[in-house]
């Protein structure tokens, strides 16, 4: 209609005027048409002709027009492929059929206005791969789009094959989002089911049996293995245990005349430490064995390999993941009742006053006595003289550390776990009663009499240290529960380094953590470099335990952050029940729009919305109302009253 500056006025034959750049075009005739003043007639006129056009490229052949020409390696220009294609006639109809046909199949000619080239036969192989996997795309999502509409709706479909790729497409993407392998099939289904919330996907997943509604998905989002492989446990089964002939006449020290027992909670499976006291000479002999572990597993084992990609057990309220295989764990390295165990044993000799007069580490051969629970030593009075006895020495040496620096942070602890029907039960455990206090105090007077000794070998381990806190609130006594749960937040991180540095917040000069050698791969690499001390095997070098380190930071970070998660979400699972029910809570700060408060009840924090006319301090008691708790979007939201 016009043209100027590059830019041209249309008018189309849907009876459209639109602007366009004149190098968005793709051919121009040479035939002019007739101006005809009545746009109705001028577009059906136009429909006509590119109806018309439409009909000629149809008899176009672009596959037979390739295999003749794709040895080409030069353009070919509009006119010379019309008239290969039209040897008879070569107007602008045809000049239009051509470049129609070419412009709506891509997969053999490279296309610009006016010429072709042909692509290569990997060429065409590549494009016919991506034509199918783009239309089996569009399949999967059609598919996926109708089976989500009918679960959602309540309906049953019986899955077929596209529909299990299609829940590990949707797992994946509700784990990792845009992270995901194929997130942009998941996106295009989400969008044409018109899913407001990604909960929606997981919703979808728990309705076709994919997933649990308690489903722990930070263990699929770290991808932490659950079971073990066939062939690692063939292998757990397979591994030669010393006999009790084979320990006897190994040379270890053999203390199986002891009156050994180990104390740990009620659902423990996997004993790798225990304790035994002996008067000797007016002083106390107290022994701290620990399973030897390292005795069996030796380094660079498959069992090896599997424990240190693993790096530590996982307890959750509903589910505990051992670092060994359970045949090991629960059974041929742990320190069960009534069998014979090679152990690494600290003895300890102690005055009278409660001061350590010397002690010494030895490989040793042990047999348990005693098992008992933390709510058994307690209260058992068979055992009193002797729990009542490294109670003594333990209180001693915590009143030690504490003069030498140390922050005894003091706070309950909620101990969730499930019943029979799966349903959440918490009891608030006292860290302080005399079973967890002494076992506490004997594995810390354990490390650090460890880490004393590899240090005067000059043996590089797993050391752990903690710098000063960044503030310290507690000085002189045991402080308030407010005061023991803002120390706890000016804690600096501890670091793990190969040499041994002074650990603040124990008071000690030196720490490492070698008590549980079934439960944490750093505590077995320890174990290792204490056998190497005596002789029993070769002692990693310091690069090997920085590698080490350095390779468990992650896993081990990711471990806490599961543990902590799922203890808090079986925490709010169990609040979802008691809405409406008011609760004892200190508020701990002001924050912007309110205060963060902690129920006492459940040691767990959340946030007090802003009253008007009502200011509240640090340290106020207070009383809310449970107002809403959604476990899955981690939500728990209180009220004043």
């Amino acid at each position: 209609m016009e043209s100027g500056n590059q830019k041209l006025k249309l008018f189309t034959e849907n009876d459209r005027e639109v602007k366009v750049s004149a190098q968005r075009l793709s051919h121009r005739g040479k035939t002019k048409l007739p101006l005809i003043t009545d746009r109705h007639r001028m577009a059906t006129s136009l429909k006509n002709l590119s109806a018309a056009r439409q009909a000629i490229a149809e008899t176009i052949q672009i596959h037979e027009l390739w295999e003749i020409l794709n040895q080409e390696e030069d353009w070919i220009d509009l006119e010379i492929m019309t008239g290969l294609c039209f040897p008879d006639s070569s107007d602008d109809d045809h000049q239009s059929a051509v470049i129609r046909a070419m412009f709506k199949s891509r997969r053999y000619f490279k296309f610009k206005p006016d010429r072709f080239l042909p692509h290569t036969e990997d060429q065409v192989a590549e494009i016919i791969a991506l034509e199918q996997k783009a239309a089996r795309e569009q399949r999967l999502i059609d598919v996926g789009a109708a089976w989500v509409r009918s679960t959602l709706s309540g309906s049953v479909v019986e899955p077929g094959v596209d529909h299990r790729e299609l829940t590990e497409i949707l797992k994946d993407f509700y784990l990792f989002e845009k992270d995901s392998p194929r997130c942009e099939i998941a996106r295009a289904l989400v969008k044409k089911v018109q899913l407001k919330s990604p909960e929606a996907v997981f919703d979808h997943l728990v309705a076709v049996g994919a997933w649990s509604a308690d489903e722990n998905l930070d263990l699929l989002r770290y991808r932490i293995p659950t079971d073990f492989s066939q062939p690692v446990i063939e292998k757990a089964q397979s591994l030669r245990i010393p006999t009790e002939e084979d320990l006897k006449a190994s040379g270890r020290v053999d203390l199986t005349h002891l009156a050994t027992l180990t104390i740990d909670g009620q659902s423990t499976l996997d004993f790798d430490d225990a304790l035994s006291v002996e008067p000797r000479d007016g002083h106390v002999l107290v022994g701290i064995h620990i399973s030897d572990v390292a005795q069996s597993v030796k380094k660079g084992h498959p069992l090896d390999a599997e424990a240190r990609a693993r790096g530590s057990s996982i307890y959750m309220p509903d589910q505990r993941i051992s670092m060994m295989p359970p045949v090991l764990a629960e059974n041929r390295l742990s320190l069960k009742k009534d069998c014979i165990r090679p152990a690494i044993s600290t003895m300890v000799k102690i005055d009278p006053r409660g001061e350590i007069v010397s002690y010494d580490i030895f490989a040793s051969i042990i047999r348990v006595k005693h098992q008992l629970s933390y709510y058994e030593a307690n209260g058992n009075a068979e055992q009193a003289e002797t729990i009542n006895c490294l109670y003594d020495i333990a209180t001693r040496f915590r009143e030690k550390r504490l003069g030498q620096g140390a922050l005894q942070i003091t706070l309950p602890e909620i101990n969730i776990w499930l019943d029979d029907t799966g349903a959440p039960v918490i009891n608030r455990v006292n860290r302080e009663s005399p079973g967890r206090l002494l076992i506490a105090e004997m594995m810390i007077l354990s490390n650090w009499l460890a880490a004393r000794f590899l240090t005067e070998k000059k043996i590089p381990a797993v050391f752990r240290s903690q710098p000063k806190p960044k503030d310290r609130i507690l000085k002189n006594g045991p402080g308030t529960l407010f005061q023991n749960w803002m120390q706890r937040k000016l804690l600096n991180r501890f670091a793990l380094r190969p040499e041994p540095d002074r650990h603040c917040g124990l008071g000690l000069d030196a720490y490492v953590t070698a008590s549980s050698p079934i439960r944490k791969y750093f505590d077995l690499v320890t174990q290792r470099q204490i056998r190497a001390a005596l002789g029993l095997e070769k002692a990693y070098t310091r690069t090997e335990i920085e590698e080490i380190i350095d390779r468990l930071s992650r896993p081990m970070a990711d471990i806490g952050r599961v543990q902590y998660r799922r203890n808090r979400y079986w925490l709010l699972k169990y609040l979802e029940g008691r809405v409406g029910e008011k609760e004892e809570a200190i508020v701990l700060q002001r924050r912007r729009n309110g205060y963060a408060i902690l129920l006492k009840a459940y040691m767990i924090e959340c946030t007090l919305p802003q009253s008007s006319g009502i200011d509240l301090k640090a340290e106020n008691l207070i009383r809310v109302t449970i107002q809403h708790v959604n476990a899955r979007r981690n939500i728990l939201s209180v009220f004043l009253g």
